[in-house]
């Protein structure tokens, strides 16, 4: 599988918190290719600088440490996030879904509201 961490999952991953025997189990599969956003990166350091969110500051260290890939944001994503219908309207979200469906990949997430794209995901 190749999966792509909504940035809840990333944080209960890291924190060893709240996912679900499924996703603890497909993040841990070492033949599944699992990807950390650029997006998720930027909006937990915009939440941390806003004191709205408590994550760690050696976020990229341990997103290497745990064996994710790094997904960058393309100027691709960033059209075809705008272009997405308006169901959600949350940024990094949409990202992730265009970053998903450029990709084939699954989300990994708790965010009943991605299924309004028809994304693939899989419960955290």
């Amino acid at each position: 599988m190749r999966l792509l961490l909504d940035t809840h999952a990333l944080l209960w991953w890291l924190a060893d918190e709240s996912l679900t025997e499924q996703a603890r189990e497909a993040i841990a599969d070492p033949g599944n290719l699992v990807m950390v956003s650029a997006a998720s990166a930027w909006e937990i350091s915009i939440k941390q600088a806003l004191g709205k969110l408590s994550a760690p500051d050696d976020l990229e260290q341990q997103v290497n440490d745990s064996g994710f890939a790094e997904l960058p944001i393309s100027i691709a994503h960033g059209v075809a996030a705008g272009r997405l219908p308006r169901h959600h309207d949350d940024p990094f979200d949409r990202m992730l879904i265009a970053q998903a469906f450029e990709g084939g990949l699954i989300i990994v997430t708790h965010d009943r509201r991605f299924s309004d794209y028809n994304v693939a995901t899989l419960s955290t």
